[in-house]
């Protein structure tokens, strides 16, 4: 909370300064404005021409053997690069001569020189890029607007004729390169093919195919194909009648019909006894089903016949089994043969390969030779079409127009900046003063400063409070004055004071007016001693006859009640200062002086001594030390903080006692710190107005010069 508040204070104190000083505000920011304002005035009006053109990256390039398109690849630096090219000499010289802008610039009939007209070109020129387009802005600025937009439209002229011309002597340059070298390589076909027909001619290499790389289909090549066909049937053949034997071995007579079907062997034997064995076993079981021994007649002749079957079968499997071994025998004896004549077959091929090897290797070079020689004779002709259809690199989409308008100065951007400019100075400026301005500014300065209280903070502009009707607003602040004494004194019976100040016109004279006016009206017998004997007012303030008063009773003998004058105010009496003297500080240091002061301490309940400033001369100074106490006025924001030291230093030396501080002549609507302290205006509705009680007289405020 406490840290709030001190924040908040300091930007109070901020604002404060702001107000106190808003003359030099205004006087910065007024200066500012009408040094701008004179400026835009006088500048020259400056037309700004624009061109848009389409610039593109160089399609220049000649692909000799990639299908891309022959245009550039985006590149972030190709727009940095026509800005600085734009402006180089290569195009900028053109320009100036094509316009004759050295006889135009130049002066009593003498062309500018060529290097300042191109400075002066550039200058006026600027080129900028319109984000995520290949669009550039040429933009020129000059005191005339058609000559911008000529000179604008002109740049984009010989840059765009400049880039075209650079395409065109860049791609004749790279068909010409690569015409060159779709002859060298003709003249590589042509070698690879004579070498690939001598070696043919040499070697007898029979090659149905010279421009292809599939490989020929040679006599020896194809009799090694049928050898290997021939060698894997045999084997086949071996495997199968192998596996046939084998299951045949395993085999039972009864299972003899199925397997040789399953084996795919046709046996008319086996077909036809078979059938018949297989039917006698079944009879047998049944009669033997059927109660019939083992011993009957058909069962025995029924098992005679079956055992004449099963003969019969194991002599056929037998069979059987001897012709399978001679086939498998047989058959492999013809696959070694086959797999000798493959042996030959091989070795017949592998002589003929070795002795076309040369022949390979060379038709291979051909046939590469003749690819690449295809693909380059394709792309000079592509390219060849390419560049009568080639991308133009720089277009011009909006040539420039003479403007209407000035572009500079651009008055209320200038006006809006010097406003901004001014018054960061004028605040500037304030904060400087202020940091220099050591004058007292607020209460704990004069406390921290003298070490003694402050009794009352005055307003500006306060009145003459008995001149005024009825009770004003501003006497609540003498109250506040003569309730702070009441506290401050710790003697009762200290009832004589003095109000000194450091220099003239610091409102001492009007607080004292006002101070004892305020004593009377609260009961006190208050006696005012016009002791200013420099420049006495106190007789002006109440209107009293000034022909006799304290410069009389100091110089002669008369009594004191003499010197008293009653005024309009009740329980107030007046010793004016009389006729002044030449030595005015010869007689207020004096015996008579402190007789007058003891008189009056023991007639009044309050006495007030009106003095000079107590900085300068003297008579202060010896006030000082006959009275009771003193009080400092000090005024506000105006002498610095050493006079205020030297005042109270002056007190101490005379042996005064310095009692307080009042502070005088706030502003209270600049420094709204202290309307805290002078509220109490807000509690009276009563306005404030001028009446002079006995005669007409110029109201006084503590803002007057005097002392």
């Amino acid at each position: 909370m406490n840290e709030s508040n001190e924040a908040k204070l300091h930007f109070l104190d901020y604002w404060r300064v702001i107000r106190v000083r808003w003359t030099i505000v205004m006087l910065a920011f007024l200066l500012v404005m009408l040094t701008t304002s004179i400026y835009v005035y006088f500048a020259p009006r400056l037309y700004v021409a624009r061109v848009t053109m389409e610039v593109k990256p160089d399609s220049a390039r000649v692909h000799i053997f990639s299908d891309e398109p022959m245009q550039g690849t985006s590149d972030s630096s190709f727009a940095p690069t026509q800005f600085a090219i734009l402006k180089t000499t290569e195009i900028l010289y053109p320009v100036i001569d094509r316009l004759k802008l050295q006889e135009k610039w130049g002066s009593n009939g003498t062309p500018l020189l060529r290097e300042w007209t191109l400075a002066k070109l550039k200058e006026i020129m600027t080129v900028t890029d319109v984000r995520a387009t290949d669009l550039l802005e040429i933009g020129v600025k000059s005191t005339d607007p058609n000559e911008a937009a000529q000179i604008a439209n002109m740049v984009a002229l010989v840059y765009q004729e400049r880039r075209r011309a650079d395409q065109d002597e860049s791609v004749s340059r790279g068909l010409g390169q690569l015409k060159d070298e779709v002859d060298k390589q003709r003249e590589k076909v042509q070698d690879a093919s004579l070498l690939m027909g001598q070696i043919r001619e040499q070697e007898g290499v029979i090659d149905l195919n010279p421009e292809s790389m599939e490989t020929s289909n040679i006599p020896e090549n194809q009799q090694v194909l049928g050898d290997e066909a021939q060698v894997q049937d045999a084997k086949v053949k071996v495997e199968e009648l192998k596996t046939q034997l084998a299951q045949i071995q395993k085999l039972k007579p009864e299972e003899l019909l199925v397997a040789l079907h399953t084996l795919d062997i046709d046996d008319p034997t086996v077909t036809k006894v078979l059938p018949l064995y297989q039917d006698a076993v079944a009879e047998e079981a049944s009669l033997l089903n059927s109660g019939l021994g083992e011993n009957h007649p058909r069962v025995k002749s029924l098992r005679a016949q079956k055992a004449v079957y099963s003969e019969q079968l194991d002599e056929q499997l037998r069979a059987l089994r001897d012709a399978i071994a001679r086939k498998v025998t047989l058959n492999e004896n013809t696959l070694d043969a086959l797999k000798g004549q493959l042996g030959e077959s091989r070795s017949n091929f592998q002589g003929v390969k070795t002795k076309s090897a040369s022949y390979t290797e060379a038709k291979n070079r051909y046939i590469n030779a003749k690819k690449v020689l295809e693909a380059s004779e394709t792309r000079y002709y592509t390219a060849r079409m390419q560049q009568n259809i080639s991308i133009e690199p720089a277009k011009i989409w909006q040539p420039a127009e003479a403007p209407y308008t000035p572009s500079e100065p651009k008055v209320w951007l200038y006006l809006l900046v010097a406003a901004g400019v001014g018054l960061v100075s004028g605040v500037g400026l304030a904060f400087f003063l202020e940091y220099l301005d050591t004058s007292v500014k607020s209460l704990d300065d004069v406390e921290k400063l003298l070490a003694v209280p402050v009794l009352a903070v005055i307003p500006r502009n306060v009145q003459i409070l008995h001149h005024c009707a009825g009770d004003a607003p501003d006497a609540e602040a003498y109250r506040i004055l003569r309730t702070n004494i009441e506290f401050n004194r710790k003697n009762p019976d200290a009832n004589t004071f003095t109000i000194v100040s450091g220099g003239p016109g610091e409102g001492k004279s009007t607080t004292l007016c006002n101070l004892a006016y305020t004593c009377a009206k609260g009961g006190y017998n208050v006696l005012i001693v016009d002791a200013d004997l420099r420049r006495p007012t106190q007789d002006k303030f109440f209107g009293v006859d000034n022909s006799a008063g304290l410069t009389d009773y100091l110089t002669s003998h008369i009594d004191f009640e003499e010197i008293v004058q009653p005024t309009a105010i009740e329980n107030l009496s007046l010793i004016p200062s009389g006729i002044l003297p030449d030595d005015a500080v010869g007689i207020l240091n004096s015996q008579r002086m402190s007789d007058l002061i003891a008189r009056a301490k023991l007639a009044y309940d309050l006495v007030f001594f009106d003095s000079p400033p107590i900085l300068g001369v003297s008579d202060g100074s010896v006030l000082a030390s006959e009275v009771d106490l003193i009080i400092m006025v000090v005024q506000h924001r105006r002498f610095p903080r050493t006079m205020l030291l030297r005042v109270k230093d002056a007190v101490a030396n005379v042996g005064g006692n310095l009692l307080g501080v009042v502070l005088n002549n706030v502003n209270v609507e600049h420094d709204q710190y202290y309307q805290y302290y002078t509220s109490y205006k807000d509690y009276y509705n009563t306005p404030r107005r001028k009446e002079p009680l006995q005669q007409p007289a110029t109201p006084h405020s503590n803002s007057h010069e005097e002392y």
